[in-house]
């Protein structure tokens, strides 16, 4: 009958349109509100990052603010051991590999409904959480795991807030000696780059392709002499240009002034002739 059917399918996973699973969320164990989040196995073939293989990799949806990595990595961890939590405002890539900063010289966090990457040490926890049932609730404060919410929760903020200054001063320390680190290795890279451009025995050199943002390589004191002759070369042989064509525009002149004087003597000529009647024009 109905109701036998009812409590048969209370037990099954509950599957929406698009792969998506259902898991119920109770904040704690005597509220009667529940908050609905939605599961899928990550099998995004673009993702090129490794902190989320696509066979470990849960994919959430929905999750309330009040649930921060650690809340997460509790809940789900009775699917599984659970390796790492990451929670973004969107879905996304992940983000670069670099040097993990601390919360004190990161910006605040949106406050809101966040999407998540659960990634599972084993496969078969991603099985686990797409079959748990939907009418268990996972539930999220208990005495054990206790979350503070509300006015609770800003308390605990603000005192977290001040960091001892001993604790502080241990942050900077480190951060600034992953810097050192890192400068010292790119002035490495730099240098041995620097030594396999060195000219040979004809002056010339090899110029291989470096990284992108590469600093150009130093002249030598050799490069700069050469350039220097080359410099010189080039102004002698615009002395020298010149000089003929201050020549060539004096022999211009001069043809000129004796075209002109042919000029005048012609016309002298012609008209003596028109004087004495003895121009013959045909």
């Amino acid at each position: 009958m109905a109701p036998p059917k009812r409590k048969h399918a209370r037990n099954q996973a509950c599957v929406i349109p698009g792969g998506f699973t259902v898991l119920s969320l109770q904040f704690s164990p005597d509220s009667s509100a529940r908050h609905s989040v939605f599961v899928k196995e990550h099998k995004v073939r673009a993702e090129k990052s490794s902190g989320r293989p696509l066979d470990r990799t849960l994919f959430v949806l929905d999750i309330p603010p009040y649930c921060s990595e650690a809340v997460v990595k509790d809940l789900f961890s009775q699917f599984g051991s659970v390796r790492s939590v990451e929670l973004k405002d969107h879905p996304g890539s992940s983000e670069e590999p670099g040097p993990r900063l601390s919360r004190l010289f990161r910006p605040a966090e949106k406050q809101g409904f966040k999407v998540g990457y659960v990634v599972f040490e084993s496969p078969s926890s991603i099985a686990a959480a797409k079959s748990h049932p939907c009418d268990d609730p996972l539930v999220v404060s208990t005495q054990l795991r206790p979350v503070r919410t509300g006015v609770q929760k800003w308390i605990q903020q603000y005192i977290e807030s001040f960091i001892p200054t001993d604790k502080l001063q241990q942050i900077v320390d480190a951060f600034m000696q992953d810097y050192d680190k890192r400068k010292e290795e790119e002035e490495e890279r730099q240098k041995q780059e620097a030594e396999k451009q060195q000219e040979d025995e004809e002056g010339w050199v090899k110029v291989t392709r470096g990284h992108k943002g590469a600093k150009a390589r130093p002249h030598s004191e050799a490069a700069d002499q050469r350039t220097l002759q080359r410099e010189k070369r080039k102004k002698r042989r615009k002395e020298l240009l010149n000089f003929y064509t201050w020549q060539h525009r004096n022999t211009q002149k001069e043809h000129i002034a004796e075209l002109r004087k042919k000029f005048e003597e012609d016309k002298q000529r012609i008209a003596l002739m028109r004087a004495q009647r003895k121009f013959k024009p045909y």
